[in-house]
């Protein structure tokens, strides 16, 4: 039997599993108009805060569908998540976890690593994506946390791999940067991370009036093609790309920078080396825990054909 674990969230005191009442009349379909009406009120939203609501989408429970949410805030879109019954009388905000799949197993499912900067051992129990923004001094604190420790600390038990989500309302160079660093990383891979260092090193130093000179610049001292790279550039070549990559963080509920999936496991915001490296030896815990259950699950005893002695 499946059995479900639904993890709700409280905002202003309030609990966020409840039912949506209807007049005498209530009508059995989802919605829209009800719906946003509703969450307005839970949520305390301010009634000029852009809300849009889509289209109830399947979701892997039964009983319930999933009803993506953007708010339209100064900053940028904010993604929220809800869980809606078919009948359309309950909603939950939150995450539902299956115990008998790995947790965070629907993020894992959205995270895609192909194609993408990475560093670390191939192949590790432990995978971490990061949503970041050249441009985000958090970012830059986080990057210096991942770059001096992960390889240091766990030489064969991480990947860390990087995404791209520039913030473009609150920063004005950081998708030029994004575009700029997939530029590097089509011309040579192993140059991303030297790209990476670099930015974020100078990132007090550079301004959206000055960005592809000093990229320009600094891709000249690493023996990369400063021409080849200046045209991708100008063409917007990996501009595509880098949307992407915002429209899959959007699609996992990412709203800031930086955003961190240890195997799938969200958190937002920069996190201290200490805090990290606890989460990592957890989840290194949880996955050989896991593979030693699933060995004694299987295993089979073949009962001996042996005469017993007389």
């Amino acid at each position: 039997m499946r059995r479900l674990y639904i993890c709700t969230l409280a905002v202003a005191g309030l609990g966020l599993s409840y039912a949506l009442h209807a007049a005498p009349g209530k009508k059995s379909a989802f919605d829209k108009t009800a719906f946003e009406a509703y969450i307005r009120q839970v949520e305390l939203l301010p009634d000029g805060l852009t809300v849009s609501v889509g289209d109830p989408k399947p979701s892997p429970f039964p009983g319930w569908k999933e009803v993506p949410v953007e708010l339209t805030a100064p900053n940028g879109l904010v993604p929220l998540r809800y869980f809606v019954s078919t009948d359309g009388q309950l909603i939950v905000k939150g995450a539902i976890f299956d115990v008998n799949k790995r947790p965070f197993q629907p993020e894992l499912d959205k995270l895609t690593t192909d194609q993408q900067p990475s560093f670390g051992a191939a192949g590790a129990p432990v995978t971490i994506v990061v949503f970041s923004d050249f441009e985000c001094p958090n970012c830059r604190e986080e990057a210096k946390v991942l770059r001096d420790n992960v390889q240091k600390t766990f030489p064969q038990e991480v990947r860390v791999y990087f995404k791209d989500f520039p913030l473009e309302k609150m920063h004005p160079w950081a998708k030029p940067a994004a575009m700029a660093g997939r530029c590097v990383f089509r011309e040579n891979p192993a140059a991303f991370w030297d790209y990476f260092d670099w930015i974020y090193e100078h990132q007090a130093e550079i301004l959206a009036d000055n960005l592809k000179t000093n990229v320009l610049g600094w891709a000249q001292t690493k023996n990369l093609d400063a021409l080849k790279l200046a045209q991708c550039i100008d063409s917007k070549a990996t501009e595509k790309e880098v949307d992407r990559e915002v429209a899959e963080g959007r699609s996992l509920q990412v709203s800031g920078t930086p955003t961190i999936f240890i195997n799938g496991r969200p958190i937002t915001g920069a996190v201290p080396w200490n805090a990290m490296e606890q989460i990592i030896r957890r989840e290194i815990g949880y996955q050989q825990a896991a593979a030693k259950s699933d060995e004694k699950c299987c295993e089979v005893t073949i009962p001996s054909l042996a005469p017993k002695p007389q």
